[in-house]
């Protein structure tokens, strides 16, 4: 990956939409050697899809929370059945697994606390090899989604 990748990269990352006229103009190359090196970047996995960013406030998934799960045990059994458990939600909009204590950390979209309740009271705490569930709610996002330092 050289410079020019990289520039195809940061524009892409700002406007996934951009015409291939738009992009090859944008990194100075022409079109043909953009096209070309934009399909061998989606082709290595370095772009792996494209997707809109949608705002959680209009579509009335305002509250957020970041629940951090403590396992009882962290094995071989346990932890592939907590995964797959938690990709089955489709609230936790993102699942991270950690080094340390606690062992993972779930960011969860949902309407509002009375539907985080139920989400806690009804999915959250059944899932398998579990020893504890915290959780914070989120006053305000900083930054989000922000792109690739490249």
């Amino acid at each position: 990956m050289d410079a020019i990748d990289r520039r195809i990269l940061a524009e892409l990352q700002l406007d996934g939409r951009l015409s291939l006229t738009d992009l090859a103009a944008r990194v100075q190359l022409s079109m043909s050697p953009t096209h070309r090196r934009l399909h061998a970047l989606e082709a290595s996995g370095a772009i792996s899809g494209y997707r809109a960013v949608i705002d959680p406030e209009v579509v009335g998934l305002g509250f957020g929370a970041l629940v951090f799960v403590t396992m009882d045990q962290a094995n071989r059994a346990t932890i592939p059945a907590f995964d797959a458990a938690v990709a089955e939600i489709p609230e936790v909009i993102q699942a991270l697994r950690l080094f340390g204590d606690p062992d993972y950390l779930l960011r969860v979209a949902v309407p509002d606390l009375p539907a985080y309740q139920r989400l806690w009271d009804e999915r959250l705490s059944a899932l398998p090899g579990v020893r504890r569930v915290e959780s914070t709610l989120v006053m305000k996002t900083i930054v989000d989604d922000r792109p690739l330092p490249i």
